[in-house]
């Protein structure tokens, strides 16, 4: 159990019921270390920490401290793209082959970049058998994806993309901008806005990493059919197996970044807060965010074991997984993290942590907080 000393930060009124949430979770030994922000109009209502970020329990979870988030990166990558359709140089409804004409082999030519977000691609996974470092080098692993053949028609029903996801938003991201995931999130937020947000680490980032305790089980898939099989259980679904320091300087945008809650909370904040960032810039053209958050497909989702409706890098919220409001939309990070924007509230919320659960989604502790939020609203 974490002593109450250790929870910092601030929960602004009327949001005291939120820092008291956010104690149970320690109080019920449910996590080691975790932080949770919460901006509204373009302010921060929450930011709260608490805990240990390394294994020893020695070193106190700080506001220096950011933890690896899995798939709630994906929300920073829908934030990303929406950024570059404001500017003109992506639209949703564009193949992806009009910015990487390699992209259209293997009768891939027609997918648009929102049935890519959206994960109605027929692109959950690498059929084929495949080194599972290929996962460790971009242009590798572009070239397999140019070669992939869909693996249901596109359009016709939605399979989560675990890892292709990253690589194929990051490559046309890469050839519309001419810069990585890597470089963006560190020229343009962390570096230009001070959010620590990073897709693969420097030493300094490194350094300043979370320990992530692994969950005590493997996540509940449903009943196992080929789609998930070749997402999550291929022994080349997943990277291969490298040092804990080659793992986190990777480039895996779907899956290995790294963030602050106050960060996760910040970057996605545009899309609730009619295209402004927190520091007030407008980021995103009206347009950009209507078409980011319309729904593009639902339906029960041939790789997760949920009936889901995908916007354009989003998860609408129809089963409560990131909390009580139905307006609300994100992405959650295996083994707990989350990231969360509400439109109807100008509200973001994001919610990092280093002791992982099983939870492929709504994890309890996060919609806890989330809860707390709507209730002082």
């Amino acid at each position: 159990m974490t002593d109450a000393s250790l929870i910092s930060g601030y929960a602004n009124p009327p949001f005291e019921g939120v820092r008291e949430a956010f104690a149970r979770n320690f109080a019920e030994d449910l996590e080691l270390g975790a932080g949770f922000s919460v901006f509204i109009d373009g302010a921060a209502a929450v930011d709260l920490r608490g805990g240990y970020a390394d294994r020893a329990q020695q070193t106190p979870w700080s506001d220096e401290t950011i933890a690896g988030i899995f798939s709630s990166g994906k929300a920073a990558l829908a934030l990303l793209v929406a950024r570059e359709v404001s500017e003109g140089r992506i639209g949703y409804d564009k193949p992806v082959a009009a910015y990487w004409p390699e992209f259209a082999a293997s009768g891939k030519e027609t997918i648009s970049v929102a049935e890519v977000m959206s994960h109605q691609a027929g692109l959950c996974g690498i059929a084929g058998e495949m080194a599972p470092e290929t996962w460790l080098d971009w242009n590798a692993i572009c070239r397999r994806i140019e070669s992939e053949a869909p693996l249901w028609p596109p359009g016709s029903a939605n399979g989560y993309s675990p890892q292709l996801f990253g690589f194929i938003v990051g490559e046309i991201l890469r050839r519309t901008t001419g810069r990585r995931v890597l470089e963006i999130l560190r020229d343009d937020f962390a570096e230009a806005r001070g959010l620590d947000i990073f897709c693969g680490l420097g030493a300094p980032e490194i350094a300043r990493a979370a320990y992530m305790k692994k969950p005590p089980s493997a996540p509940d898939l449903g009943k196992i059919n080929r789609f998930k099989e070749i997402a999550f259980l291929k022994p080349w679904s997943a990277p291969a197996r490298v040092s804990h320091e080659d793992w986190m300087a990777a480039e895996i945008p779907a899956s290995n970044m790294h963030a602050s809650a106050p960060a996760l909370a910040a970057i996605v904040h545009p899309f609730a807060n009619h295209g402004l960032a927190v520091d007030g810039r407008k980021i995103l053209s009206p347009g950009a965010i209507e078409e980011a958050l319309a729904e593009r497909i639902a339906g029960d989702d041939l790789v997760l074991p949920f009936r889901l409706s995908w916007c354009a890098g989003l998860m609408r919220n129809i089963n409560g997984h990131l909390g009580p409001s139905p307006t609300a939309l994100g992405h959650a990070g295996f083994g707990g993290s989350c990231a969360m924007l509400d439109p109807a509230n100008r509200l973001s919320a994001a919610y990092v942590m280093n002791r992982m659960s099983p939870h492929l989604v709504g994890d309890p502790r996060a919609v806890r907080l989330l809860d707390a939020v709507y209730e002082a609203l």
